[in-house]
C-alpha cells in the first residue's frame, strides 16, 4: 500500500528557511506527480505546490517565489524548500501522490519569533 513519511518541520523565525522531505513507497514513484498540502488550525487543508511526473511545477499564489518543490526519483523523495517563511505559513504539512488518496502523518511547521 501507499506509504508517505514527511519530515523536516520545526520551529523557525520569520524570514527563515526549512526543507521538508517526504519519502514514498508502495507505488512506482517516478510515474507519478506529487503534491504538498498544508492545514493550519481551524482551516481547511490547502494545496501548496505540485510537481508532475515530468517535472512541471505549480504553486499556490501565497507561496509563489518563496517555496520550491522538487522530486528525486532515485530516492523516492519529494522535497519542499521553504524560504522567507511567514507566521501565516504555520501549519501541518502533508505530501500526497497524484491519484492516490493516502496521507502521511504530516510534519509541523511553526513560524514564530
Amino acid at each position: 500500500q501507499v506509504q508517505l513519511v514527511e519530515s523536516g518541520g520545526g520551529l523557525v523565525q520569520p524570514g527563515g528557511s526549512l526543507r521538508l522531505s517526504c519519502v514514498a513507497s508502495g507505488f512506482t514513484f517516478s510515474n507519478y506527480g506529487m503534491s504538498w498540502y498544508r492545514q493550519a488550525p481551524g482551516k481547511e487543508r490547502e494545496l501548496v505546490a505540485s510537481i508532475s511526473s515530468v517535472g512541471g511545477t505549480n504553486y499556490a499564489g501565497s507561496v509563489m517565489g518563496r517555496f520550491s518543490i522538487s522530486k528525486d526519483n532515485a530516492k523516492n523523495t519529494v522535497y519542499l524548500q521553504m524560504n522567507s517563511l511567514r507566521p501565516e505559513d504555520t501549519a501541518v504539512y502533508y505530501c500526497r501522490a497524484y491519484y492516490f488518496n493516502s496521507w502521511g502523518q504530516g510534519t509541523q511547521v511553526t513560524v514564530s519569533s
